[in-house]
């Protein structure tokens, strides 16, 4: 009798939880299949499918992302405050005397929509830097060239080699009396943070080192999707670098072992106090640091010509409310003449996304995709090729990159467009993460990406239709129940 007690008290409880997770989910969210998800992964799961969906759960985005564009906001009242004496230089543009084409003409004029506060600016010097043997040492002696401030922010800060570098210069220019900001974010970083790595660093006189976070128990905050992926190194407000590269040793050649595939760029000119801006929204929102002091003249020098590239930065995340990520890459693609290469460890887009790849394809675009061979995720992996068929079928080509690994993001049109940065062709890029991509309208640019991205289709496996329809059937299972996953990969 006692054990019926327990049983009928926990099946009670059980039924309770699910109700209350499946009003919820009914109530808050628009993805149907993360719905039914959630849902299911709750029934057969009691008690711990709801602790996932507490912590996973995309319906819980508006309600943290909402803080974070609120505090955006603030900041970009504090900005536009004529009263306020702290230059202009970012928000003036810089005139060019070429005339922009039509494709700069039909993007910018959707993106001026949907983001007017990050404008196109010409009289950029951007360039391409591959793996962290190209990245680390101009970012190093940027930093020890450093004469007023640094700011650092990376989704990883490993607690290796190479992070252990990185922080020993910047605590050795923080206690030269530079001003340090590093900003990692906890859930990609929690190896070091665990190891109490940043903890000994915040020890040091004038370098401040913050955890980007959104879950906290003691405020009923349990999102732990909500993550900054972004990757940037700004210093004294005049050269940058940002892209895929996070702060680690497997990005460098060591014994016996290549260097992920990355890619990073160094930026001159006045996208770097896009950046710079860029940064200290997050930096504010965390630290809630003064934004009279943040938006001084210190940080945004008066920036010189560096170049004739137009770029515009493209923040995304969670608190956009409108989807800018995604419509982002699908105004890319459908406005496609000829040509799309599209660089991404993970394969798993959103529907529209997957239907735009189709869609050029089909009329005649040469649709080329590129993904990793072996994935250090593996569910996503499996998720994509599940929809590999998708492509193929429609006349694109698809290429596994072989090892090692290729971390890359790149989306390159027609030989003149470009879209570079930290976001994946995911989901999680697209709608939970918070992330930092370029866009680059430069035919130069765009042709020394091509080269680059060349060089990984030589490195790679072709997928043939015919070959790929005759995969054994376990496979096409595994992958098609990973891709059931998608919403929470």
């Amino acid at each position: 009798m006692h054990h019926q007690i327990i049983l009928w008290i926990t099946g009670a409880l059980h039924l309770s939880i699910f109700a209350a997770v499946s009003l919820h989910c009914l109530h808050r969210r628009r993805n149907p299949g993360a719905t039914i998800l959630w849902i299911f992964v709750t029934w057969s799961f009691p008690f711990i499918g709801a602790l996932v969906y507490l912590g996973f759960g995309v319906d819980r985005v508006p309600d943290r992302g909402q803080q974070k564009l609120l505090a955006d906001e603030r900041l970009l009242r504090a900005r536009k405050d004529e009263r306020r004496s702290s230059p202009q230089a970012y928000w003036r543009e810089c005139k060019s005397t070429r005339t922009a084409s039509v494709f700069h003409t039909e993007f910018d004029r959707a993106l001026d929509a949907l983001m007017p506060e990050y404008p196109a600016h010409t009289c950029n010097k951007i360039t391409p830097l591959v793996t962290g043997d190209n990245a680390y040492p101009q970012m190093l002696e940027a930093i020890r060239n450093a004469k007023h401030h640094i700011h650092l922010q990376s989704f990883i800060i490993a607690g290796d080699a190479t992070g252990k570098l990185f922080l020993n210069e910047l605590a050795s220019k923080a206690r030269a009396g530079i001003q340090v900001r590093v900003l990692y974010d906890r859930f990609g970083s929690t190896g070091a943070l665990f190891k109490g790595f940043f903890r000994r660093a915040q020890k040091t006189a004038n370098l401040k080192v913050e955890g980007w976070t959104q879950a906290n128990p003691l405020k009923r905050q349990f999102q732990i999707n909500l993550r900054n992926h972004r990757k940037a190194l700004v210093v004294d407000g005049k050269t940058a670098f940002f892209g895929g590269i996070n702060i680690q040793s497997k990005n460098t050649t060591r014994p016996g072992k290549p260097p992920l595939r990355d890619y990073h760029f160094k930026v001159e000119g006045p996208l770097v106090q896009g950046l710079q801006y860029s940064f200290l929204c997050d930096w504010y929102f965390i630290t809630g640091e003064s934004p009279e002091h943040l938006l001084s003249e210190n940080y945004f020098p008066a920036v010189e010509r560096a170049g004739d590239i137009t770029a515009r930065l493209i923040n995304t995340g969670p608190d956009s409310g409108c989807d800018i990520a995604t419509q982002t890459f699908f105004n890319a693609i459908t406005l496609a003449k000829k040509q799309i290469l599209a660089v991404t460890p993970y394969f798993v887009p959103t529907v529209d996304i997957l239907r735009a790849l189709r869609a050029a394809a089909l009329r005649g675009v040469d649709v080329r995709l590129i993904v990793p061979k072996e994935n250090n995720h593996r569910y996503a992996g499996y998720a994509g090729k599940a929809l590999y068929e998708d492509l193929l079928s429609a006349g694109a080509q698809i290429f596994e990159r072989l090892p090692p690994f290729m971390h890359a993001k790149a989306l390159i049109v027609d030989s003149e467009f470009s879209l570079v940065g930290t976001a994946n062709l995911d989901e999680r890029s697209l709608i939970l993460n918070y992330e930092t991509n370029v866009a680059v309208y430069d035919k130069h640019f765009a042709n020394a990406m091509q080269l680059i991205i060349y060089e990984e289709i030589l490195h790679s496996d072709e997928i043939r239709l015919n070959e790929w329809q005759r995969r054994p059937a376990y496979r096409r299972l595994i992958e098609n129940l990973a891709l059931l996953m998608s919403p929470v990969l």
